[in-house]
């Protein structure tokens, strides 16, 4: 019965919440200071502990999107229904995968037929389902603690098996995509354990996003409470921990657009995605930019909520008053929600004759059963995911709606920072260079990031980072020598000299080191990879091309050992397993090269450089079946290659 009368006593919250357009007046901090969990000390406790003193909230929440945003991949926490039919074929690669379950483990089977026969097979245990369920379910396996994403997503409103978002249309990086930081920390609760010098290597992980990422840190509330010191929160704020209530209007809307306003984010200098903390500013931290088109107004990424809200006269008419919660509890599940309570919201503000007011028509109405939002927030794909509809949080009458949509000429009109009017150049060249890098490849992101390099002085922190970060993607190597020679080589190797968890630094040595990984430039090329290393040793691109080095200056034994290391931390790094076995032919040592090479075309039966390999072991060893089997993989991805056509029209 007790748990009965809590759960209502929480549903009559949400309609609280909802009853008014003006919130109560909120408590003003001094500043953000006020708030005792701000502070780096305090640590994250999880769920538990909240649900010690709080079971009526957890059990509710542990039910919402964001309770149930990633889990173990078990039957249980699975919403896809897979079956032997279960299948997806990529043409592009030539490629099928089929998801099953082996008792109560989820697995994922790679496989590419030749005629009848299997030419190519790889099963991979998935460890982790992200996603809640009510739009998709996509999937996660670890290897020695480093982070993927596994090609296959459930989604769930079509009840269909495809291909996660960016692996579609020939993008497919099977078991490559690394899950890094930005993306753990706003699809789960704060990832604590993530590997400094890394970039997707995280220690354990939490299962599903918790109470503190709304309040903060529980370590100082938690302490407070078990040493028996109460607050009356009735008189006070409790400020060992953020109660999101007390908070302004925009301030809580701060909270919610740390990961329902997706898009480019572009971090403050010196910041990270551990240090926003609700009641922060977000663009104390981050900035997030999205791409302005002439028809922006229609389309929309589906983690857009705040940036489509705050588009609506409802809320540029009261920026103060509206937030999030004035329709949503995020205590509760959308599902557990009649949508009648958010038509209510509407009606609170326009009043009790919004109805009567309606210009709609009566068959109309009567068709859409009087529901505001079907009308005024009509569900719509996003353009980022597929097969996945969703209310667009742009409020705005019907007729607005039709006319967007007769929109024809479409106009890149730029990247625009949604959570601050007024970025700096610093952070809109590196918003422009991110965009090029991660996004979309277009040179006339380059060229907008130039022009506003321009304008970031020589004694910016993150100047040498930027120009380098900019000369590096361009392509251009002796352009970025000569700005590392006019900076100054020792300059450059004392200023870098940081870790941190966007690898900044470390970054920064890589790129200039592959400009000057040149004949007469070894030594310091050398130097500059050896640091990179130092300042980030879970990134193994550095290792092997430190490795790559020392093998062409003839320092065989030591690039060896540095790439077995290499493949001790990441058994799948597919340069490492390819430039190992290289070397081993090299040396004549036929067994230990054929090894890493049958690992590396295990998990990359694409890489071309490997086939060549194995077809040079089956060459020196005989083995005819398998140098045919190279011959015809290096024709397959490399049709007029004339030297290898030759060779196999000679042999087979």
């Amino acid at each position: 019965m007790k748990k009965w009368l809590s759960l209502l006593g929480i549903i009559s919250l949400v309609f609280l919440l909802a009853s008014r357009c003006e919130p109560e007046k909120k408590e003003k901090l001094a500043s953000a200071s006020g708030w005792l969990n701000h502070h780096d000390s305090v640590s994250y406790v999880g769920i538990e502990t909240c649900l010690k003193c709080h079971p009526g909230i957890h059990e509710t929440f542990v039910e919402t999107g964001m309770g149930q945003s990633l889990a173990a991949a078990t039957p249980t926490k699975s919403i896809a229904q897979i079956n032997g039919d279960s299948v997806l074929y990529d043409p592009h690669r030539d490629l099928y995968y089929q998801p099953y379950w082996k008792n109560d483990s989820l697995w994922i089977k790679e496989y590419r037929l030749k005629g009848k026969d299997t030419s190519h097979t790889f099963q991979q245990v998935i460890d982790y389902v992200i996603g809640s369920g009510q739009h998709t379910n996509s999937h996660l396996f670890t290897v020695n603690d480093f982070y993927y994403q596994a090609p296959f997503t459930w989604y769930a409103q079509k009840g269909k098996l495809d291909f996660p978002p960016g692996f579609e249309n020939g993008n497919n990086s099977r078991f490559s995509r690394l899950i890094g930081l930005e993306c753990m920390s706003c699809h789960n609760a704060m990832p604590t354990d993530f590997v400094l010098g890394s970039t997707n290597k995280f220690k354990s992980i939490p299962q599903g996003i918790n109470c503190e990422r709304c309040h903060g840190p529980g370590g100082a509330h938690a302490a407070k409470i078990s040493r028996g010191e109460i607050t009356d929160t009735s008189k006070e704020a409790d400020r060992s921990i953020v109660n999101p209530r007390r908070l302004s209007a925009q301030m809580q809307f701060e909270i919610c657009q740390r990961c329902h306003l997706q898009g480019n984010a572009v971090l403050k200098s010196g910041k990270s995605f551990f240090d926003f903390k609700p009641g922060m500013k977000l663009n104390e931290v981050m900035q997030v930019f999205l791409p302005r088109y002439s028809d922006s107004e229609d389309k929309f990424i589906m983690a857009s909520h705040a940036d489509r809200f705050k588009l609506s006269a409802c809320y540029q008419s009261a920026p103060e008053q509206f937030t999030c919660t004035s329709c949503h509890n995020p205590h509760l599940s959308v599902r557990s929600i009649n949508v009648k309570n958010f038509n209510a919201s509407c009606g609170n503000c326009h009043g009790k004759s919004t109805m009567v007011l309606c210009s709609e028509s009566e068959a109309k109405r009567a068709e859409q059963a009087d529901n505001c939002v079907a009308c005024h927030m009509p569900s719509s794909g996003s353009i980022d995911i597929p097969h996945v509809t969703v209310h667009d949080h742009f409020i705005r009458k019907p007729q607005d709606i039709v006319a967007a949509l007769g929109k024809e000429k479409v106009e890149f009109l730029g990247l625009e920072a949604i959570n601050d009017a007024k970025p700096s150049a610093r952070d809109k060249a590196l918003a422009y260079l991110q965009q090029f890098e991660r996004f979309e490849g277009e040179t006339f992101y380059l060229d907008s990031a130039r022009r506003f390099l321009n304008q970031v002085s020589p004694r910016n922190s993150d100047y040498l980072y930027l120009e380098v970060y900019y000369h590096f993607l361009t392509g251009n190597y002796p352009q970025l020598k000569a700005f590392v020679e006019g900076y100054g080589r020792k300059q450059v190797l004392d200023q870098c000299n940081e870790r941190s968890y966007d690898n900044k630094d470390a970054w920064t040595l890589y790129r200039i080191a592959e400009a000057f990984n040149i004949p007469k430039e070894v030594g310091f090329a050398a130097q500059l990879y050896s640091k990179a290393m130092e300042l980030a040793p879970y990134i193994i691109d550095f290792q092997n091309k430190y490795a790559s080095l020392l093998y062409k200056e003839g320092r065989v034994r030591q690039a060896q050992e540095i790439w077995k290391k290499a493949l001790k931390e990441d058994p799948r790094h597919k340069e490492s397993l390819n430039n190992l076995a290289y070397s081993y032919l090299q040396s004549g040592d036929y067994a230990a090269a054929i090894k890493p090479l049958n690992r590396c075309l295990l998990y990359y039966p694409d890489y071309k450089l490997a086939w060549l390999n194995k077809a040079t072991w089956a060459g020196q060893t005989g083995d005819r079946e398998s140098l045919q089997e190279s011959l015809e993989n290096i024709l397959r991805l490399d049709p007029n290659n004339a030297q290898v056509k030759a060779l196999y029209e000679q042999n087979f």
